[in-house]
């Protein structure tokens, strides 16, 4: 069993960052950033963090995919892929690429749905959410066949009536 924390649209900020990674790291095995962090990839907050580019940074990667406990993960911020209108763009992608789980920002909103056994998640945002009042991040975690995703706000506090299991074929 693995365990992967998503966090996005952190628009600048630091402690709260560093507070996530200290609070989880011994108890997942990757951190991913999907976008507007507003720092640059050198910066020590960003250390730990599988992190790629949103419309508010410069010099992380478009993408990017990785693979955990044999789930095939794609990595992006959105903005590309217009996520605000439709997540067909990414479902495209996600084909493409051979994703089980595709990670994305950009929008604030919190939000997790399985198309076509592939897992689409949105760990909301940690500065400026949309459509809910707390500030969330995710931690999935990665079984045989079924992923676990449990909800947390920025205080580190299970949201409990959001957690979902779903199950997927491994690609």
């Amino acid at each position: 069993m693995s365990k992967v924390l998503v966090v996005s649209d952190s628009h600048g900020l630091t402690k709260e960052l560093e507070v996530l990674r200290e609070r989880h790291l011994s108890e997942v095995d990757l951190m991913i950033h999907c976008g507007d962090s507003e720092l640059m990839s050198d910066d020590q907050v960003m250390n730990g963090y599988l992190a790629v580019r949103g419309n508010c940074d410069f010099d992380y990667p478009l993408e990017t995919t990785t693979e955990m406990a044999g789930w095939k993960f794609f990595i992006t911020h959105g903005h590309r892929y217009s996520v605000k209108t439709s997540i067909m763009n990414l479902l495209y992608k996600a084909a493409e690429v051979g994703a089980n789980i595709v990670c994305f920002g950009h929008s604030h909103i919190l939000g997790a749905e399985v198309i076509d056994g592939t897992l689409f998640l949105n760990p909301g945002s940690i500065r400026l959410p949309r459509e809910r009042v707390e500030k969330t991040y995710v931690i999935l975690e990665l079984l045989e066949n079924r992923i676990n995703m449990s909800v947390y706000d920025l205080s580190g506090r299970e949201l409990e009536a959001m957690a979902s299991e779903f199950t997927l074929p491994k690609k």
